[in-house]
């Protein structure tokens, strides 16, 4: 039979205490169900004059405290595997953490490359168009003089009294525009001839009046 620590006390007539205290000395047969300690006591041994069962030979083999120590070691196994489980899991989030703000810092470290690059071009732009700008104003002020960068004038036409004729790819060069801007320009300089009366065309070559006309919108 099988007492409650309880029951096994009124039956028996002992204190809580010093069953318990059996217990921990195994002077108890005992088992542990759903984590309730359970005492175990032959039925023979239950009569007029009730005795406390202790442990022998012939209930120790039968009943023993090792399905007690058995399930304890159990539940410490799964708790560490959890705990096991669970590290591994902060680490996969911790790398994954690191991996975003890496991420991030990229993107971010890209977005202010894009934006030096877009603002160094538009400084260049703008020196460019100051450039010419200057260029106008002394051509402008300068009424006798011929312009450094003119090799040949263009046959059929006539001169201004300023010499502001200037055949494009020479002015392009002497502004300080590349090879590459240089081909753009002139691009443009050819979708909008014919349509444009500031664009002027001999034998091929684009020319441009400063003396007359504003440019920068196509360089």
């Amino acid at each position: 039979m099988r007492f409650s620590i309880e029951d096994y006390a009124k039956t028996f007539k002992m204190s809580k205490e010093m069953i318990h205290n059996k217990i921990r000395t195994k002077k108890l047969n005992y088992i542990v169900e759903g984590g309730i300690p359970y005492i175990i006591v032959p039925s023979n041994s239950i009569d007029g004059n009730p005795k406390p069962a202790s442990l022998d030979k012939s209930t120790s083999t039968t009943t023993s405290p090792a399905p007690t120590k058995t399930s304890i070691g159990m539940v410490i196994s799964l708790y560490q595997k959890e705990n096991h489980h669970l590290k591994l899991k902060i680490k996969e989030l911790e790398a994954k953490v690191d991996s975003l703000v890496h991420d991030k810092e990229q993107m971010l470290i890209a977005d202010r490359n894009r934006i030096e690059e877009i603002y160094t071009a538009k400084d260049e732009q703008l020196k460019s168009i100051l450039e010419v700008l200057s260029t106008k104003l002394m051509l402008s002020h300068n009424d006798n003089t011929v312009h450094d960068v003119i090799a040949t004038q263009p046959q059929n036409l006539t001169p201004l009294s300023s010499t502001g004729i200037i055949e494009l790819k020479r002015y392009l060069k002497f502004i300080g525009i590349g090879s590459e801007d240089r081909k753009i320009i002139r691009n443009r300089f050819s979708q909008g001839y014919g349509s444009d009366i500031r664009i002027i065309q001999k034998e091929g070559e684009f020319y441009v009046d400063l003396s007359k006309y504003d440019y920068t919108d196509l360089l």
